[in-house]
């Protein structure tokens, strides 16, 4: 009941913004608004932060002014890749309606996902860099890593024992994000990384990341890649692959399978 009311206070344009925010609560939302993306509350006095644009006030939402930035729809890219730089991800929220025909707020959804590690714009990606995804599997002191290069579609995974091994090998492979369990117990110096993306436990699960592997492939196991013995490793994949599948809202053909990774170390 409460709930209700307190959504009867907004104007049917915030209600509809503040339920497209609600699915995603931890991107910047661009809301799309005539030749402009806007940003409101909360995101616009980040990105008005980030990106040093004004922040401005308009109208009354539940009594209060709504703070309120903007960027140029044909600006957008630059102001993208300005905030993924800073290990930020942002939802583009599209009108997907007809003006002309729409009772009320023109229909609108999110349409694209640009997040550090699933860049695959040339114009937001930097030049002989890859731009890796990587998530992590933690289990006592061992460790499942799985690294992606959407772009190019390579998927590589390895399982690594201790937290100084774990540390070279991102130090080398220096992802764009980071995905982890959300009740991770690594070190901050990892936590605290830039472009650090928190899921739910259950994404790493074995039995899923196997289902979701082998249907991204097209095979009935994981025999042929060579990962049997590696079942960390396997469960960072399919957290890896389902975060993708997420923030790409289309298919990924591109990726046809994964190699494991050796690394020789001294």
């Amino acid at each position: 009941m409460a709930k209700a009311q307190k959504s009867t206070q907004h104007t049917p344009m915030m209600q509809q913004y503040l339920r497209i925010k609600g699915d995603h609560p931890d991107m910047l939302l661009f809301y799309r608004m005539g030749d402009f993306y806007e940003l409101f509350f909360a995101d616009a006095e980040r990105a008005a932060r980030l990106l040093d644009i004004t922040l401005t006030k308009r109208g009354q939402s539940a009594g209060k002014p709504i703070p309120m930035a903007g960027v140029p729809y044909h600006a957008a890219e630059g102001y993208l890749a300005r905030l993924v730089k800073q290990g930020e991800s942002v939802a583009i929220c599209e009108q997907i309606g007809d003006p002309a025909t729409s009772k009320g707020p023109v229909e609108r959804k999110v349409v694209r996902i640009v997040t550090p590690g699933t860049l695959t714009d040339e114009a937001l990606l930097e030049e002989r860099r890859e731009n890796l995804l990587v998530a992590i599997n933690e289990q006592n002191s061992g460790y499942g890593l799985a690294a992606l290069d959407l772009a190019s579609g390579r998927f590589t995974l390895q399982q690594l024992d201790g937290l100084e091994a774990l540390s070279g090998e991102l130090e080398r492979l220096n992802p764009a994000e980071l995905l982890l369990d959300e009740d991770s117990t690594l070190p901050e110096q990892i936590t605290l990384r830039s472009g650090v993306t928190r899921r739910p436990a259950w994404h790493f699960d074995l039995d899923s990341a196997e289902q979701l592997l082998t249907r991204q492939f097209g095979t009935r196991d994981l025999g042929g890649f060579g990962c049997q013995d590696q079942p960390l490793a396997v469960g960072a994949a399919g957290c890896l692959l389902q975060y993708v599948e997420e923030t790409q809202f289309g298919a990924l053909p591109h990726i046809r399978g994964l190699r494991v990774s050796i690394v020789n170390r001294v």
